[in-house]
């Protein structure tokens, strides 16, 4: 972590990366740390199978740095906007899996990052919720748009309209997180996750990742033409596909490069 970065990287093996909020006392997302986030976002290698994003301390990220914002005139409130809703969106359009290991507080933007991930591992005294309205405030880092996709209208509106705050059960129970675990124990259990998806063949869980993320917003037979053009672009090219299929044949783990 380069001297006076607010956001720290690590490469695991397997081509595990790890990214690490360090901004506290709360890991407030100022502009200094979203421009970090985005310079390591940015040098990730091609090589990478999986990226790890987690809070240093006792939180994810309690949001948007509010000193900041009011410090700020109006007249740059645009541009703050625009220029996390294109983060986060490249974070949410990263290649490979993203999962989020949430600490503590993942609030107002906070959460809006951890939405942006594929997965979420939270620990079990974790908080979460878009408490924008209680400060005059709305999501606007993709919050209205990635949380009724997650969870459903309803309860998207019930969240975001009420500023409420919810236990890490609850978000399991209604499809907020993957995974809720011991808390102090996120971290572990998210590079387990991500260890395991690493296993994996990387152009075939890329592929999948494209075809769902694209797929989505199509009709079901629309998908499914996005989910033939991955599988015929990037599966059936890949020598992982023979290895695979050699490996099951002679019974034994597979060993994948990606290519």
């Amino acid at each position: 972590m380069a001297e006076g970065e607010l956001v720290g990287r690590k490469s695991e093996e397997d081509g595990v990366e790890l990214l690490v909020l360090r901004h506290p006392p709360v890991n407030a997302l100022s502009t200094q740390l979203l421009s970090d986030l985005e310079g390591h976002l940015g040098q990730l290698p091609a090589s990478t199978r999986c990226v790890i994003l987690t809070g240093d301390g006792s939180y994810f990220s309690a949001g948007a740095d509010l000193k900041e914002i009011a410090s700020m005139g109006l007249d740059q409130a645009p541009r703050v906007v625009a220029r996390g809703q294109e983060l986060f969106s490249r974070l949410a359009g990263f290649p490979a899996p993203v999962i989020a290991a949430i600490n503590g507080l993942a609030v107002g933007g906070g959460m809006e990052l951890a939405l942006s991930a594929d997965l979420r591992v939270a620990g079990d005294t974790a908080k979460l919720g878009q408490p924008e309205v209680n400060f005059g405030l709305m999501p606007a880092y993709g919050g209205t748009q990635r949380l009724p996709r997650l969870v459903g209208v309803a309860k998207a509106k019930e969240l975001i309209f009420t500023g409420s705050m919810i236990t890490a059960a609850e978000a399991l129970r209604i499809g907020l997180v993957n995974k809720v675990v011991s808390s102090g124990q996120e971290l572990r259990a998210a590079r387990d996750l991500a260890h395991t998806i690493a296993a994996r063949a990387p152009r075939a869980v890329r592929a999948s990742k494209h075809a769902i993320d694209h797929g989505l917003p199509l009709s079901v037979a629309e998908g499914i033409r996005e989910e033939r053009e991955s599988f015929l672009t990037e599966v059936l090219s890949s020598s992982d596909l023979g290895e695979g299929l050699a490996a099951f044949i002679e019974r034994r783990p597979p060993k994948f490069t990606g290519a």
